[in-house]
C-alpha cells in the first residue's frame, strides 16, 4: 500500500507541476498568441465569405439577364449536307486520350471518342498510352486495331518513358506529323465518356470566333450515388462547375481549363508555350498562360461529359493533394509574370491572383483546416479567448449554403459534408504549403485510380492485396487519428470544464476523423 501511495502522490505532484506551468505560460504567451490566430482566421474567413457572395450575386444576375452562350457569341450549327459527304465545312479536329495502365475504362473512353459525330476523314484520334503493364498495352492497343479495322483514324502512341507526365505526352502527341493540319484539338482523359454530339456543338464557337481558345464542357458523374464519398464530391465539384466557371466565363475575368473535357484552339497552345510539366496542373498553366497573351475561353454548362469519380478514400486524397499543392506551387511560379504582364487590365490580373488564385486555392483550404479543426478547438482549453458568434456559426453557415446551390438534392447531406471537408482540409492545407514551400512531393503525380462504371458492374473482382507499407500501411491513418485524439481532448476539457457547447460540433468532428483514420471511407476498406 506504501508504494501505491508513492504513486500517487507522484502522480499528484506531476500532474500539479504541469497545472502551474500551464497556468505561467498561458496569460503571457498563449492568449496573445490565441488571439492573434483567432484573428488572423476571421480575417481569412471573412474574404472567403466576400469572394463567395461576390460568386453568389453574379451567378444570380448571370442566370436572370444574360444571354446563353450561342446567343453572345456568334454560332452556327454544323451543315448535315457537308457532313453526308464527309468534307465541307468541317475542320480537322485533334481527340487526345492519356492512359496510364488504364484496364477498367479504356473500351469505354475509346468507344466514346469513336462515337463522336464528325466525318471519319476530318476526325484523327490519338490514344496516347504511357501504361507501364504491357498487358494494359497490349489490349488498348487491340481496341484501338479494332476501331481502325472499322474505318477510323485512330493511332495508338507510346513514349520511351513518362517524362512530363500527362504533359508530356500531350505535348508529344501534338508532335507528329499527321496532326500538323489539324486546327483544334480535344482532350478527354480515360474515364471520359463524350456524347456523339460534343465537337457538332462546341467547334462552331472556336470556328466563328477567332478570339476564343477554348470551349470548356461541364462533368458529369456516372458513380455519384455509389457511395457517401462520391456524394461529398459531387456537391464540391457541382459548385465548382455551376457558379465558379460560369462567373468567370460569363464576366471573362478567368476560368482554369479542367484538363479533360475541352477543346482548344491548337495556334492559342503554341502561342501560349505549349503544355509544360513545371507543375503537376498542366492544365491550369496552359490556360493562365494563354489567358495572359490575350485569349479569352468560353465555358458551356449544357455540354456535359460523363465521368468517374475517385471511389477510394486512398484515391481521392492522392487526387485532392495533386490538386491543392499543383496550383498553390503554379502560383509560386507565375504571380509576377501575371503581375508584370501589360497585355490584360488590371481587374483581370486582380481576379486571377485574388480570387481564383489567394482565396480559392490558398485561403479556403487553410481557413478550414486552422479555424475549425486547431484555433477553435483550442479556445475551449483557453477559456480567456472569445471567439465571436458571427466567425463560428453565422458566416460558416452562409458560406455553407452558397456552396449547395449546385446540388441541391444533396441538401440533406450538407453537416456531414462539412465535418468531412474539414478533415481533408488537413490534406489540402498540407499539400498548399508544400507547392507553396516547392517541398518534397511539390512534383509527386499519382494517377487517379478508377474502377469503372460501378453502376453497371457490381460484381467486379476485389483488387489484390498489396504487400504494407510503412507504418500501417494504407488502412490506418495515424495523423486523422492523431487529430482525432486532439480534438477529443478539447472536447472532453469543455465538458468537463467549460462554459460553452461546442463540444458537440467537436465530437462530431472527432467522429470523422477517426472514420477517415481507419479507413471507413469509400468503397473498399484498405487490408
Amino acid at each position: 500500500m506504501g508504494d501505491v501511495s508513492i504513486i500517487q502522490a507522484t502522480a499528484s505532484d506531476i500532474a500539479g507541476q504541469i497545472g502551474m506551468m500551464w497556468e505561467v505560460l498561458k496569460a503571457p504567451l498563449l492568449v496573445p498568441l490565441l488571439k492573434a490566430a483567432v484573428y488572423i482566421c476571421l480575417v481569412m474567413e471573412l474574404m472567403l465569405f466576400v469572394e463567395r457572395l461576390y460568386m453568389g450575386v453574379v451567378i444570380v444576375l448571370v442566370k436572370i439577364f444574360m444571354k446563353k452562350p450561342d446567343k453572345r457569341y456568334k454560332w452556327e450549327p454544323m451543315n448535315d449536307d457537308d457532313l453526308e459527304i464527309g468534307s465541307g465545312d468541317f475542320p480537322k479536329v485533334l481527340v487526345q486520350i492519356p492512359m496510364f495502365n488504364e484496364k477498367e475504362v479504356y473500351k469505354i473512353s475509346i468507344g466514346a471518342a469513336c462515337n463522336l459525330s464528325w466525318p471519319s476523314d476530318r476526325l484523327v484520334i490519338q490514344v496516347l498510352d504511357d501504361s507501364t503493364d504491357p498487358i494494359v498495352k497490349d489490349m488498348v492497343e487491340t481496341e484501338c486495331l479494332r476501331w481502325a479495322s472499322k474505318g477510323l483514324n485512330i493511332t495508338y502512341q507510346i513514349r520511351e518513358t513518362r517524362g512530363g507526365y500527362k504533359a508530356g505526352a500531350l505535348k508529344e502527341g501534338l508532335k507528329h506529323n499527321y496532326v500538323k493540319d489539324c486546327e483544334y484539338v480535344v482532350i478527354f482523359d480515360a474515364d471520359f465518356r463524350p456524347e456523339p454530339d460534343f465537337l457538332r456543338r462546341s467547334v462552331p464557337f472556336l470556328t466563328h470566333n477567332p478570339e476564343i481558345a477554348l470551349v470548356q464542357g461541364r462533368w458529369r458523374f456516372v458513380n455519384a450515388n455509389e457511395c457517401l464519398l462520391t456524394r461529398m464530391q459531387e456537391m464540391s465539384l457541382d459548385y465548382h462547375f455551376t457558379v465558379e466557371q460560369e462567373v468567370g466565363s460569363s464576366t471573362h475575368a478567368f476560368f482554369g481549363f479542367n484538363g479533360t473535357g475541352g477543346i482548344w484552339r491548337i495556334a492559342a497552345i503554341n502561342e501560349a508555350g505549349g503544355w509544360k510539366d513545371r507543375t503537376t496542373v498542366e492544365d491550369m498553366d496552359l490556360a493562365v498562360r494563354a489567358s495572359l497573351k490575350g485569349w479569352k475561353f468560353v465555358y458551356l454548362g449544357d455540354l456535359q461529359v460523363k465521368s468517374e469519380l475517385p471511389s477510394t478514400f486512398k484515391a481521392f486524397r492522392f487526387q485532392q493533394h495533386r490538386w491543392s499543392c499543383g496550383p498553390a506551387n503554379l502560383f509560386r511560379k507565375m504571380v509576377m509574370e501575371i503581375v508584370r504582364n501589360k497585355r490584360v487590365n488590371f481587374w483581370k490580373k486582380f481576379y486571377v491572383i485574388y480570387s481564383f488564385f489567394f482565396v480559392r486555392k490558398i485561403i479556403a483550404h487553410m481557413v478550414t483546416f486552422f479555424f475549425f479543426c486547431v484555433v477553435l478547438p483550442l479556445t475551449l482549453l483557453v477559456p480567456e479567448v472569445e471567439v465571436p458568434i458571427w466567425g463560428v456559426i453565422y458566416i460558416p453557415c452562409i458560406i455553407t449554403t452558397l456552396n449547395s446551390v449546385g446540388t441541391p438534392r444533396s441538401i440533406h447531406l450538407l453537416f456531414y459534408w462539412i465535418l468531412f471537408e474539414n478533415v481533408m482540409a488537413f490534406h489540402r492545407t498540407k499539400a498548399t504549403f508544400i507547392g507553396l514551400l516547392e517541398a518534397k512531393r511539390a512534383n509527386e503525380w499519382v494517377v487517379t485510380e478508377k474502377l469503372g462504371d460501378t453502376m453497371k458492374n457490381k460484381d467486379r473482382p476485389k483488387p489484390a492485396k498489396k504487400a504494407r507499407g510503412p507504418l500501417f500501411g494504407d488502412r490506418i491513418l495515424p495523423q486523422e487519428l492523431g487529430f482525432a485524439v486532439f480534438l477529443f481532448f478539447c472536447g472532453l476539457y469543455d465538458v468537463l470544464y467549460g462554459k460553452r457547447v461546442y463540444f458537440v460540433y467537436v465530437f462530431l468532428q472527432v467522429i470523422t476523423f477517426t472514420i477517415a483514420g481507419l479507413g471507413y471511407v469509400g468503397t473498399i476498406v484498405p487490408s
